[in-house]
């Protein structure tokens, strides 16, 4: 029987691992996670999406609580600069866009309508994407076809420091010291993990947070790593964090390079800036020029280099240990998915824990939810990189030009021709976000739902015309995110947010 459980590696992983162990599983368990205050931790995670907000709520974190101890800010979408050619620019928000119409799914209509209407993006159309546009935040309508999630830009060291305040209350312990190496009985199965001290810590299942260096899962275990660096090949990062910008936004921006891409995220205390790219087509001394150019408030830190490599294990649980977050994977922050495939990892792994020491089907059922999380999200990152239109550089030329995965291919041929977007039974991305990247990135099919054209084009045109301005005038009324966020977060009683968005319209 599963009694004792040792959790390897700190950070936002092993703490959102070990917050969630002690509240989920049973008291009788003991929890020790061992960490190094001589290693230190990969602090690119800061963007989130709106999953974390069941995490917390699953833990009884509140949200004002969460918001002050971790100095976040909200998140409503990503806003993608120059990734279809260098001039586009358009908004992922966390919604979908306008309502069905006559059963018809909007988007259909919209292509239908849109040479009647060329003042009017897609975007026009998400509540979402319009407060984020107008730099405000409100909290969603109580109205499904006007909804909304959000998320959050936060410090992922404040995050990992409130979890572990909130863990040690559980009956976790913190163990100091750096793993040396682990023990292994006669099967197979990790027995102990035994510290440079000399210090051994038996287990009974054991968890690898160990980031890249993935010491048990990897080292120990032998799981092999899969590369994806023919389709992702950005295998380098310089993150770098300056002042707080004068009006904070409430998405996350995106911004495409010669040679990859920069990310934006505005916390309330600095701004978390960095530069993802390829090393086979830039230096680093060449990165970190760009990186300082483009920064939009003085630097607070010193740059720091980041070196990975896209793909992930062939398992993420073999025998009695799991891996959870970089030691199973790596996906760049591209769609803020870091946080997430950590969340998923843990929240699976309780469902699936093996109590009674019996797990034959349940590893083999979370290593199938886990690879098919980390595919999926694989393929709608390199959908951003092989939709690009850029001619600007031999590295966007290249992205465009390679093959890509069969998965992949059928999805982008499926919308170019009839304009529907295949639907996944399981995975984190649904039809909304591939509709953004598809339209935002210039990919306008050739057909389209042909009951789109059974109403008069001037009539539908003006319904769409008066559901975006509809959508404008309630993202005007709206705080702005600045205010809310200087009190502390958003209020969510129910005649407060009536007022703001009075009746329903179609």
């Amino acid at each position: 029987m599963t009694q004792r459980i040792v959790i390897v590696g700190g950070g936002t992983a092993g703490w959102m691992t070990a917050a969630a162990f002690a509240r989920l599983l049973p008291a009788g368990m003991s929890i020790t996670l061992v960490e190094s205050d001589n290693i230190s931790t990969v602090g690119v995670g800061e963007a989130t999406i709106p999953h974390i907000r069941y995490f917390n709520q699953l833990l009884g974190i509140a949200e004002r609580e969460f918001i002050q101890a971790t100095q976040a800010t909200y998140k409503l979408a990503i806003e993608f600069v120059g990734w279809g050619d260098e001039s586009s620019r358009y908004m992922h928000p966390f919604s979908a866009f306008g309502h069905d119409l006559g059963g018809i799914d909007f988007h259909h209509h919209w292509l239908c309508a849109r040479a009647a209407l060329p003042h009017l993006r897609l975007d026009s159309f998400s509540l979402a994407a319009q407060l984020a546009h107008n730099g405000r935040f409100a909290p969603p309508p109580p109205y499904a076809d006007l909804g909304y999630g959000y998320a959050f830009h936060v410090d992922a060291t404040r995050y990992a420091i409130l979890l572990r305040r909130y863990a040690e209350k559980r009956r976790v312990v913190r163990c100091e010291g750096t793993v040396d190496y682990a023990e292994q009985s006669a099967d197979g199965r990790l027995s102990a993990v035994v510290l440079e001290s000399g210090a051994r810590i038996e287990g009974d299942f054991f968890v690898d947070c160990s980031g890249f260096r993935s010491l048990l899962l990897g080292q120990a275990m032998k799981v092999p790593f899969t590369s994806w660096k023919h389709w992702l090949p950005c295998d380098r990062a310089i993150a770098m964090a300056s002042e707080p910008l004068k009006t904070i936004p409430s998405f996350t921006r995106s911004t495409a390079t010669g040679s990859g891409w920069q990310w934006r995220i505005p916390l309330q205390e600095r701004t978390g800036n960095g530069q993802v790219y390829a090393s086979d087509y830039l230096t680093d001394d060449e990165a970190f020029e760009q990186l300082y150019q483009a920064l939009n408030s003085e630097p607070v830190s010193e740059p720091n280099l980041l070196r990975f490599e896209a793909g992930c294990r062939a398992q993420s649980w073999k025998k009695n240990c799991v891996a959870v977050g970089l030691s199973s994977g790596f996906l760049e922050p591209l769609e803020s998915t870091s946080i997430y495939l950590i969340q998923m990892a843990i929240i699976k792994c309780v469902e699936y824990f093996p109590i009674n020491g019996e797990h034959s089907l349940s590893e083999s059922a979370f290593n199938q939810w886990m690879s098919t999380e980390y595919h999926r999200v694989r393929d709608f990152l390199i959908l951003h990189y092989h939709l690009n239109r850029r001619t600007d550089s031999r590295f966007w030329q290249d992205c465009a030009a390679m093959s890509i995965p069969d998965s992949l291919q059928q999805k982008i041929e499926l919308f170019r021709e009839s304009a529907c977007i295949e639907q996944y039974e399981r995975g984190l991305f649904a039809q909304p976000s591939w509709l953004a990247v598809y339209l935002g990135q210039g990919l306008l099919p050739t057909g389209f739902d042909s009951r789109a054209l059974q109403s008069p084009q001037a009539a539908t045109a003006a319904k769409l015309d008066s559901m975006a301005s509809h959508l404008q005038q309630l993202a005007q009324r709206a705080p702005m995110h600045g205010d809310v966020i200087r009190r502390g977060g958003l209020s969510q009683e129910g005649p407060a947010v009536m007022s703001l968005y009075g009746e329903r319209r179609g």
